[in-house]
Order: structure tokens, then sequence, then C-alpha cells
């Protein structure tokens, strides 16, 4: 493709656009480095800078972080609230996580950071199952996936209504865990153009897992969607109701309890 077609095509690429107008051939080059190679250097420079943003700017921080497998094939399943979503899940664990991003993002110079850093692209508009190949071979080479069950992002704080099948689909025609995800407050962080600092944090949730469906229906990918869906809602819920302080109460009451009851099955 020659340099004034290419500098064409990027003219008529929006961020705002639901429609990428390129063809699908231009994203080759990034699928094929995302199926074949691991993120470089490039993803723990970007993690480490990202990270200390967050952590001094909005205070974020985790709970529940070691639920996260440290091995073998994972999807993450966030809900999405900022363009930050993507650090901020990956600064609490130490997995590489991959990430899957609108095809509008894919323009130079950024595009070089986010090949290099594991991301890969997802058409806008279309039906791209080439994203999906992707995120297979991801995972059948024992990496994670984050993959946003609303779709998009809700910019007021609030969860959809209802979530997206994709995510259905990816956990049914891998097979592998899934880490349901609530990122709390961070749909507040372009506020720091107001002085504003909204405090952040991230809470991951048990692994669940369903059998490998090679070939699943949109509505068994909907059920599994909607069953994700709700795991991330109980999280946000508390977030939301209790605080960063008594989520985290709560969920140490909770492992209090289970150790009290492994050893009352023992005694």
């Amino acid at each position: 493709m020659s340099r004034l077609r290419r500098s064409e095509q990027f003219a008529a690429v929006s961020d705002q656009s639901h429609l990428d107008p390129r063809p699908a051939e231009f994203f080759d080059v990034f699928h094929e480095r995302s199926r074949t190679r691991e993120p470089d250097a490039t993803y723990e420079a970007v993690r480490v800078l990202a990270t200390l943003w967050a952590f001094v700017f909005f205070r974020a921080r985790s709970i529940s972080s070691d639920k996260v497998p440290r091995s073998g094939p994972l999807i993450f399943a966030p809900n999405h609230g900022s363009f930050m979503d993507h650090f901020l899940l990956g600064a609490f664990t130490t997995r590489k996580v991959r990430f899957m991003a609108k095809s509008q993002l894919f323009q130079p110079p950024a595009q070089w950071v986010y090949t290099h850093g594991g991301v890969f692209p997802l058409r806008r508009g279309h039906r791209d199952e080439e994203a999906f190949v992707t995120a297979r071979a991801i995972l059948d080479r024992g990496g994670a996936v984050a993959m946003y069950c609303e779709g998009t992002r809700s910019r007021d704080g609030k969860l959809a209504s209802r979530p997206k099948p994709g995510i259905g689909r990816l956990a049914l025609e891998s097979g592998a865990p899934i880490v349901p995800v609530a990122i709390h407050g961070s749909s507040k962080v372009r506020n720091w153009r107001k002085g504003e600092f909204p405090k952040v944090t991230v809470q991951y949730g048990d692994p669940i897992r369903w059998e490998r469906v090679d070939d699943p229906t949109r509505d068994q990918q909907m059920a599994v969607a909607e069953e994700i869906f709700s795991e991330i809602k109980v999280l946000y819920g508390g977030l939301e109701t209790l605080g960063r302080k008594g989520a985290l109460q709560r969920v140490r009451e909770q492992r209090r309890r289970e150790r009290a009851g492994k050893r009352t099955a023992t005694a």
C-alpha cells in the first residue's frame, strides 16, 4: 500500500466513527503479530507509567487480585467506563493482559505502541471474525485476554442494561476461565481537567468456566454473557453501596467464614 494511500485512509478514520472504512487486510499485520508473539518491553514500560499515574492521581487500589490465576489461558471480563480501564485492569496482576481495542485507535504513531504492547484490533461496524481468531490464538498459547462485556464505554458510571454476546462466545469457544472484574470510579478520570481526581477501585471476582462449545448459538452466547455480567453487577454494586473499605471488609469476612467452615469440616 502506498504512503499516499495510507495517509488518505488514516485521514478518513475518526475515533468517534462507528464504521472503520479501511479494508480488513489492513489489519492483518497486527493480528499476525498478536497471534505469534508476546508483548515486548513496551508493555512493561507503559504499564509502569500508567500504574504510577493511577496510584498517585486516582488512588487506584485493588481488591482480591489474588483470585487471578497466575498461569494458563484466562479471560478478564471487566465493565468499561474509561480509556484508563486497560491500564487499571493490568496494574494489579503480573499477567500480561492482551486487549481487543477498536480499530480506529490503530493509527500512527499510537499503533506502534498498541502492537508492541499486545493490543489487537476489532473493526467496529463489521462482523470481525479475525479479532476472535486472534483472541483464541492467544488463549491457546496460555495467554490472558480482556474483553469488555458492555462492548463500549459508559460515561456516566452506570452499567449497561445488558451485555453484548461476544464475551459469551469467547468463553464458550475457548473453554478458558473467566475472571469478572468491576472497575469503579474510572468513568470520572477525565475530571482531572477540572481539578477533580476520583478514587478508583478494581475488584476481581472468582474465576468461572464453561465447557468448550465449538459453534455456540447466539442464545448460548447471550446466556453465558448474562451470567458473567451478573457477577460484575454484584461486584460493582458492592463498591457503589459499601465503598472501597466496606467492600474490602466484606471480602475479609467471607474469607474468615470460609476458613472457619473448612476447619469445621476437617474436625
